[in-house]
């Protein structure tokens, strides 16, 4: 009996784990139109935070990622999402590239 208990909290444990409710670190494109996206090496970022779902900061904005960055044009941006414990801690950065 005992063992059934270790495997299914194990078992739980994984999933959790897997599923990204434990942690989770992803990064996704604005836009999936590339056709005419150029290469380019400069990029800049914004992010905003959260902790214990009761505080947040920040700014991850657009506009906010082009200043940080010296931007003046933007060619593309992909967002990132980073979440520890449910949500416990959360932040969101917007990275922009262009010229």
């Amino acid at each position: 009996m005992v063992r059934k208990t270790v495997l299914g909290v194990a078992a739980a444990g994984v999933w959790l784990l897997v599923s990204g409710c434990v942690y989770s670190n992803v990064r996704v494109p604005m836009s999936g139109e590339f056709r005419n996206t150029q290469t380019v090496t400069r990029s800049g970022e914004a992010t905003t935070r959260s902790v214990a779902w009761l505080v947040a900061w920040g700014d991850a904005g657009l506009q906010k990622a082009a200043e940080n960055g010296g931007l003046k044009t933007l060619e593309y941006a992909d967002h990132e999402f980073f979440n520890v414990l449910f949500g416990l801690y959360m932040s969101h950065t917007t990275v922009v590239y262009g010229q």
